[in-house]
């Protein structure tokens, strides 16, 4: 008995040897440079949230924050680069939609996965989607794009911000709904696409609208409907696909962070912490809300939940459209 009582006491003190330079890192994180990884283009929405998220954040945690963009995938490139990094909360990805929620489905042969290979820190904003149309494509309603996309001599081509992300979805979903049929043009970010519509190399397409606000404004594209359940505050004019004639219809999107899977607790907790202080100061919000985020913030277990019941909804929605990438 007394040789089994100091061999628990000689395991036991083994165990937390091992333990506390883990938990003493943990304690003393962060002490060098933090990286936001978007797998999306500078410029988009997911961008502009970072860097603007990354510099309070910065501030908060003492240490700066560097933004990193590696695009490609349907932001899957950026995704399985933070999957595979070191679980010490130096390295988060900027998650989206596209690569947390619906490559899960989209995918075959999906190099990480979203359920399984993260750890959630914090939802960060929610964001309506837009259907854009060129300055000089002649529709003017939902009506007109369904009627344009079936006519034989015209047809519609629309972009998005690469295969697999959420705005091909949308748009394939747009598809199976309006019963339309519409060549997909995909582009490396939502930045280069709407630089093609604009251009008229495009017809139209699903664009976050952070990024399509500007010309929207500008006069450069026009917003024929907005994706979301209900119409944007920012575009209250504007009426919702299912209102203008796709009953049912919604593709909206979230935009929050994540680290590997396996990161220490404690250091999640830190990150929360500094970037839900960030997403709450005045500042912060005055300059998300006009271009069309909505801040909402949560903890790491209601991001978790997010995204397990975002892979359910969008694996059904990837079924019936039939959307495949590869």
């Amino acid at each position: 008995m007394k040789s089994r009582r100091i061999f628990t006491a000689a395991l036991a003190l083994a165990t937390f040897a091992m333990a506390a330079p883990a938990i003493a890192e943990a304690q003393a994180f962060p002490s060098k440079p933090i990286k936001f990884v978007v797998p999306f283009s500078p410029g988009g929405a997911a961008d502009v949230l970072a860097r603007v998220v990354g510099q309070h954040v910065g501030e908060s945690l003492g240490q700066p924050v560097v933004i990193e963009n590696r695009t490609g995938a349907g932001g899957g490139i950026g995704a399985e680069y933070v999957a595979r990094a070191a679980p010490d909360g130096y390295t988060l990805f900027v998650g989206s939609t596209g690569p947390l929620a619906i490559n899960k489905s989209l995918y075959s042969k999906l190099p990480y996965d979203p359920a399984k290979d993260f750890a959630a820190v914090s939802l960060a904003v929610l964001v309506q989607n837009v259907l854009v149309v060129g300055p000089n494509v002649p529709v003017n309603s939902v009506q007109d794009v369904i009627t344009r996309a079936r006519g034989k001599s015209n047809g519609m081509t629309y972009a998005s911000s690469g295969n697999g992300t959420s705005l091909h979805l949308a748009g394939e979903l747009f598809k199976s709904m309006a019963k339309v049929d519409m060549l997909h043009v995909p582009y490396k970010g939502g930045a280069p696409a709407i630089t093609d519509l604009m251009g008229g190399q495009v017809d139209m397409m699903f664009a976050v609208l952070p990024d399509a606000m500007p010309h929207i404004k500008a006069g450069k594209i026009r917003a024929i409907a907005v994706a979301g359940t209900e119409r944007s505050k920012a575009l209250p004019g504007v009426p919702t696909v299912s209102e203008a004639g796709v009953p049912g219809f919604e593709a909206s999107a979230w935009y929050g962070f994540v680290a590997p899977a396996k990161t220490p607790p404690e250091v999640i907790q830190k990150l929360n912490a500094a970037i839900n202080a960030a997403l709450a100061k005045p500042e912060v919000q005055e300059r998300l809300a006009p271009l069309g985020f909505d801040v909402v913030a949560s903890t790491p277990q209601q991001f978790a939940a997010k995204i397990d019941s975002e892979i359910a909804k969008w694996a059904a929605v990837v079924q019936v459209s039939g959307a495949r990438v590869d």
